[in-house]
């Protein structure tokens, strides 16, 4: 693991470059600015506060735990029209049409969900499940995501995510469709539910665990600090969680969060999303290859102003990393899981 080396993604049919020689090169690119700490809790401009009217004039009401609402902005709409023929095998169309909606995981803007209590961590995962369900009744694929930070393109620090439901399977979805199928086809038992058995025996990229779930660094991981976040048992959906995991499934959260945050005390920026199985026609089919999981996506790479950048040979050849998955994951791994802001002084 010292020298340059390939690894395979099976998720994603992919390779990624290992080089962690390179850790050490000294860097004179671009900083960051680290995120502001100074976050009012309630702002009668931001218009995901409670009271406060969003762009499209509606006034959101008094919540006091999560609240969903239409994105007043949507990359995806129910009615879209068809889209005219294709004349030509190289410029094909297809239609897409969906809903997107905001979810606010709690009122206070000052609040992220390492600094949530479990119970209320609980009742975003439950919101979770419900939207999925709901959603997922008739279309394909409900994709949940939250981008955290600024550096992660989040325009409001107020904690929220946003969940979007499509008419076709997007390419992740495709793509790990896939390959989740061929793994069982070819060993008789689901990918992620044979990783996530063989981390927890190997334990040198396991961040986390719980008696439901874990929390590894991948072993094809390209960002520094990427997580996977699996259960122990086959579970196809976040909606076919029981209770019982739903609570581990907070805890587990709130423990890999934190860390993130104690990494560089920052409130650490990632992009997140859930992937389990197709819903909609899918549901009367038969999905076993697929195990519910969720990516964590963090950029931060040396400090809490320096990134990673996915440029140069990353967008042309494949993807690159220094530091290996084992090294982030026993960084992780060491980490308190009390909060820096909550720790005595």
């Amino acid at each position: 693991a010292e020298h340059q080396h390939t690894r395979y993604n099976p998720l994603r049919d992919d390779w990624v470059l290992v080089s962690a020689h390179r850790v050490k090169r000294p860097w004179q690119g671009q900083l960051e600015k680290p995120p502001l700490e100074d976050v009012p809790r309630w702002d009668p401009n931001n218009p995901l506060c409670p009271g406060a009217a969003r762009a499209n004039g509606e006034v959101n009401p008094q919540y006091e735990g999560t609240f969903v609402f239409p994105n007043d902005f949507p990359a995806l709409q129910p009615d879209a029209p068809e889209p005219d023929d294709s004349d030509h095998p190289l410029f094909q169309a297809a239609a897409a049409r969906g809903v997107c909606k905001v979810m606010c995981f709690h009122p206070w803007s000052d609040l992220t969900l390492p600094l949530m209590s479990l119970a209320e961590i609980r009742a975003v995962i439950d919101t979770w499940a419900e939207l999925a369900a709901e959603l997922g009744a008739s279309y394909p694929w409900v994709q949940i995501f939250e981008n955290k930070g600024a550096m992660m393109g989040c325009s409001n620090p107020h904690p929220h995510c946003q969940v979007w439901a499509s008419s076709f399977l997007p390419n992740e979805a495709h793509l790990e469709d896939r390959t989740q199928r061929q793994h069982l086809t070819q060993h008789g038992v689901p990918m992620l539910l044979e990783y996530a058995e063989q981390e927890a025996r190997r334990k040198e990229r396991l961040v986390v665990e719980n008696t439901d779930w874990l929390v590894v660094v991948p072993y094809w991981a390209t960002w520094p600090y990427q997580t996977l976040l699996l259960p122990r048992r086959h579970v196809c959906r976040l909606q076919d969680l029981c209770k019982g995991e739903r609570d581990s499934l907070a805890s587990i959260m709130q423990r890999l969060l934190i860390k993130y945050d104690n990494l560089f005390e920052v409130s650490f920026p990632y992009s997140m999303g859930w992937h389990g199985a197709p819903t909609g026609p899918y549901l009367e089919e038969d999905c076993g290859h697929w195990q519910l999981h969720a990516h964590y996506y963090p950029p931060l790479l040396r400090s809490a102003t320096v990134r990673k950048f996915m440029v140069g040979y990353e967008m042309l050849a494949q993807a690159q990393r220094d530091l290996t998955p084992e090294q982030a994951a026993e960084r992780l791994r060491s980490l308190p899981e009390v909060h820096y802001k909550q720790r005595a002084k």
